[in-house]
């Protein structure tokens, strides 16, 4: 009996033993998944843990960078400077992805040990501080104001050398660290299991009830990665690259949608030539031969900015010198810069109104840019531009012409066009919802040339009496020559899809974020004409600088 018990006993032993084996070694019960089935499912298990983590990170970043900037922008600011590019872009996706393989290391040294009680030397509890520390360096350098300011950081990225670069290295070496470190930690407790003196590991492996976490987790994944999509796809740039037939936006120049530039057939008129009648009309009311006769007048506007050193007069003259026409009044060799009507809107006021054509649209660009600047607005201290990162968007850094080396010192500085308080009301109101198609931001938001030669023609308008629906008007049409394309095929739109004329077509509605911020262009119009070939296939043009 003795011996029968004894038997029993070794055989419960063995089996017991045989079951722990292979519960630690992530095998099911007989019946279940065989021993690879295990492992594949344990790695996609770890692997989901880091993808959902990489993620979370990537779109908590991303969501602080567009509180006051947004991916656009880092690249139009940046990338001609491929020394501070290309490592702030490899050092951002670096520690988006260590960050990832450090949650799914911690999860794996937790389910087979337990949690860590070692000090920091050890590596256990320093993974989690470093990995914490290693966010908060690595949001900085891409928050703008926000963060330097909550922790008291004066100046923004510009109080650092590298403008926040080294922010970023550090933040790469703190996640970094922690890798290793939870590596080294692992390795030393598998080696002590091995001499017996460490805790029991647990079942690390992939188990059935880990099938909820798995499914949850591919849950996570598929709902981060849309949401991130939807977030960037708004992103001028990607909407830009996603375009199949699109013109350039951030085009400046007139390139004629003419008949040669049509597609040969499209989807209502096999033949190409309705598309073709339609685009010249189009393209007639858009952009007319004469011009449009503005009422606005830049009076002595220009004069006082030149007076007050936002427009340097030797160094605008000089960007114009290779661009002027054969001849002008001044000199009659073509080398003065700039067309007959503007050759001295530095030194005399401009009582005329304004007669924008084809030909003169970029000069008027780079006159009201700096007024939209510098001019002085009480509302403009609510500006999304007015914070430490002042100097670093394209409608401040990149204007150079001026005494200073940065716009950002003439921000709404001088009182070059004075505004009552309902005029400067009814222009902020107007900015707030007028859009460009270089960008998702508002006039007001003037983060870009563009933006800030709107706001300095609205301001004008104001000043000059002109109504709420004039100004919409002279907004729509300064809009439509500096980016004709866009406005083009806006009016192709409203014509082919809505049956509405450009000319009764409502300059709120057009100026709005659907029809004239980059996102909304590309999802309402561009895709709409494309689909019925009626898009100009020049693609050729500059971004948005002098």
């Amino acid at each position: 009996m003795t011996k029968i018990i004894q038997s029993s006993t070794s055989s419960g032993l063995a089996s017991s033993s045989l079951s722990l084996r292979r519960s630690s070694r992530g095998l099911s019960p007989e019946g279940a998944e065989g021993p690879s089935d295990v492992e594949g499912l344990t790695k996609l298990f770890y692997g989901l843990i880091g993808i959902a983590s990489s993620l979370a990170f990537f779109f908590v970043l991303y969501w602080v960078l567009r509180l006051d900037s947004a991916i656009t922008n880092v690249i139009t600011n940046t990338y001609s400077t491929p020394l501070y590019f290309w490592p702030y872009v490899i050092l951002t996706f670096g520690a988006i992805v260590f960050f990832g393989v450090n949650v799914s290391l911690l999860v794996y040294r937790w389910r087979k040990f337990g949690f860590a009680r070692r000090s920091f030397s050890g590596g256990g509890a320093s993974g989690g501080l470093g990995s914490l520390v290693g966010i908060a360096a690595s949001a900085c350098p891409v928050c703008g104001s926000t963060l330097l300011s909550a922790i008291g950081i004066a100046g923004g990225l510009a109080a650092f050398p590298l403008a926040g670069l080294e922010l970023k290295a550090l933040s790469f070496g703190l996640l970094a660290l922690p890798l290793w470190l939870t590596q080294r930690d692992i390795k030393k407790l598998e080696a002590d299991c091995k001499s017996g003196v460490c805790p029991l590991p647990k079942n690390h492996s992939f188990k059935e009830a880990d099938r909820p976490w798995l499914f949850g987790l591919l849950a996570v994944v598929i709902v981060l990665s849309l949401v991130i999509w939807n977030m960037l796809k708004t992103e001028p740039i990607i909407a830009k690259a996603l375009s199949r037939g699109t013109v350039n936006p951030n085009d400046n120049t007139l390139y004629s949608a003419n008949v040669s530039q049509t597609p040969k057939e499209s989807l209502r008129d096999p033949t190409g030539q309705a598309g073709n009648a339609l685009i010249d009309e189009v393209t007639a009311q858009v952009l007319p031969e004469k011009g449009f006769q503005s009422k606005i007048a830049l009076g002595a506007s220009i004069v006082k900015l030149a007076q007050s050193g936002v427009i340097d007069r030797d160094k605008f003259l000089a960007i114009y010198q290779d661009r002027a026409p054969k001849e002008s009044l001044r000199d009659p060799t073509g080398q003065s810069g700039l067309p007959t009507e503007l050759e001295d809107a530095l030194d005399k006021p401009s009582q005329g109104p304004i007669l924008l054509t084809r030909q003169n649209a970029n000069y008027y660009v780079n006159l009201l840019w700096p007024l939209g600047l510098a001019n002085y607005m009480s509302s403009n201290r609510e500006s999304p531009i007015n914070g430490k990162s002042l100097f670093s968007f394209a409608s401040t850094g990149g204007w150079d012409l001026g005494k200073e080396e940065n716009g950002g010192a003439y921000f709404n500085k001088f009182k070059i066009v004075e505004l009552t308080p309902e005029q400067e009301a009814l222009v902020t109101k107007i900015a707030q919802n007028a859009y460009r198609p270089c960008c998702n931001n508002s006039t007001f938001y003037q983060d870009c040339n563009h933006g800030s030669a709107l706001l300095g023609l609205l301001q004008l308008g104001a000043a000059q009496g002109l109504s709420e629906d004039e100004l919409y008007r002279e907004a729509l049409a300064f809009n439509s020559f500096w980016f004709p394309h866009n406005y083009i095929q806006t009016a192709l739109y409203l014509k082919a899809v809505k049956n509405i004329d450009w000319g009764k077509a409502d300059p709120r509605m057009v100026m709005g974020k659907d029809y004239s911020s980059a996102g909304g262009w590309y999802a309402n119009v561009d895709a709409e004409v494309t689909r019925l070939g009626l898009v100009p296939q020049d693609r050729s043009g500059p971004n948005c600088g002098v």
